[in-house]
């Protein structure tokens, strides 16, 4: 079920899991485009109209009423709601370290540079509600956008064709994350509401949140007109292990993973080939007793990966290589090998750190960049809520000081009345 691949024979399996990317079709993307031609136009009746197609049912009201998430809270299971509450004190915590502050400085001549960090006004959240409800990727995008100040947030969730509601445990998490904006609807037609306002639903600055395909392309579609997080493609893990790992521990977090969708991927890197052959038995093992079985037939043998090195340092660039999401790190020293590692969305250092106690407690974000993308992007932080503006405050004298400098510059590119600007002034 899982290949195993000695390194100089893995370059084509590589090189195909790198390929995996968000997939669009020309065919999703005209249907996402006519639904928000038509919420653009016809606001809350196109949301309506298209809710009722696409989810089989037709809210009596897109906002959810506070007192739906009040008894939404007050139903669900007592143990369940203080881990959640746990764990989104943890997210706090953690995501408070990442507050930037606003600064200053004064030069001599009493001129004053600075940036000001200023939150956006609003955003939305989507929160998926079709074939899975995710409350703890609620917490992961609401907390940061909270620690950041943002006056406003949105949540966008499909309506249950039972209740013409989000899910229960949507609506009882968003009540415990203190938000109050929660609205019915999913699909490109939430996005697109997101994204212009509807009568009932303000347009936001920013949309972030995971999506099926019609999500992923109405986000794609609307960038521009508002800020997105990403196009999330399939989930990834990364096991960097050596001989001193525990196979059946390596095989569970694969499967952790390859169990998301047909095109997760899952890939141990060792310099042990007697391990890599014990976590190829385990994975089988254990697949045959996982409810999602059918998935992990496709995505394992499709996009999973023994890769057998002759050293650790090579294991590590065969690493770099793949930025992957999610790396764990198995190792005898794992913080020896933490500097070397120079692309990864989440790192995972110790056997007790497995890839669930990031995606649901510890408290760092489980937004991650996939497909490689770990090269140049990061977790979804407090940084993603906020705007930096330079602020500039030239004095009398600097302006005599360095003004023939300023203009030359202009004139230099063409821009004569860049120029002028500062020569009238100069000129008094």
């Amino acid at each position: 079920m899982l290949p195993l691949f000695r390194l100089a024979d893995a370059s084509d399996r590589l090189d195909a899991i790198l390929a995996r990317t968000a997939t669009f079709s020309p065919e999703v993307d005209a249907r996402v485009t006519a639904i928000l031609d038509d919420v653009r136009q016809r606001g809350d009746a196109a949301l309506l109209d298209a809710t009722e197609r696409f989810d089989g049912v037709r809210p009596a009201a897109l906002r959810v009423p506070s007192s739906t998430l009040d008894a939404a809270l007050a139903a669900m299971d007592d143990g369940l709601r203080a881990v959640i509450e746990e764990a989104i004190g943890n997210l706090r915590r953690f995501h408070e370290h990442q507050r930037e502050r606003s600064w200053f400085v004064d030069d001599a001549d009493g001129t004053i540079l600075g940036q000001r960090i200023v939150p956006m006004e609003r955003v939305g959240l989507y929160v998926p509600g079709g074939t899975a409800f995710y409350p703890s990727s609620m917490a992961m995008n609401a907390v940061p956008a909270q620690v950041a100040g943002v006056a406003e947030i949105a949540v966008v969730s499909p309506p249950q064709r039972d209740t013409g509601l989000p899910h229960a445990l949507v609506l009882a998490t968003a009540r415990l994350l203190g938000l109050t904006h929660v609205y019915a609807v999913g699909g490109a037609q939430a996005v697109g509401a997101l994204a212009f306002g509807t009568e009932t639903i303000p347009a936001v600055d920013k949309i972030t949140g995971p999506g099926n395909a019609y999500v992923a392309s109405a986000k794609r579609q609307v960038f521009g007109r508002v800020a997105i997080d990403s196009i999330a493609g399939p989930s990834e893990i990364v096991v960097l292990a050596d001989d001193t790992a525990h196979p059946t521990h390596i095989a569970a977090d694969l499967l952790s993973q390859a169990e998301h969708d047909e095109r997760a991927s899952a890939i141990l890197v060792t310099p042990s080939e007697p391990l890599a052959r014990a976590v190829q038995a385990e994975v089988a093992r254990f697949a045959e007793t996982l409810p999602r079985r059918a998935i992990l037939e496709k995505s394992l043998p499709d996009y999973g990966a023994l890769v057998v090195t002759e050293t650790l340092a090579e294991a590590v660039d065969v690493v770099n290589r793949l930025a992957p999401e999610h790396l764990e790190v198995l190792t005898a020293a794992p913080w020896d090998v933490l500097p070397k590692i120079r692309h990864a969305g989440a790192v995972f250092l110790g056997d007790a750190s497995a890839e669930p106690v990031g995606d649901y407690f510890a408290g760092p974000n489980h937004v991650l960049p996939t497909g490689g993308t770990a090269r140049y992007a990061s977790a979804l932080g407090v940084h993603d809520f906020v705007r930096r503006q330079s602020v500039i405050a030239y004095s009398d004298a600097a302006l005599q000081k360095h003004g023939a400098k300023i203009a030359r510059f202009a004139e230099a590119e063409g821009l004569d009345a860049h120029a002028l600007s500062v020569n009238v002034r100069l000129r008094g």
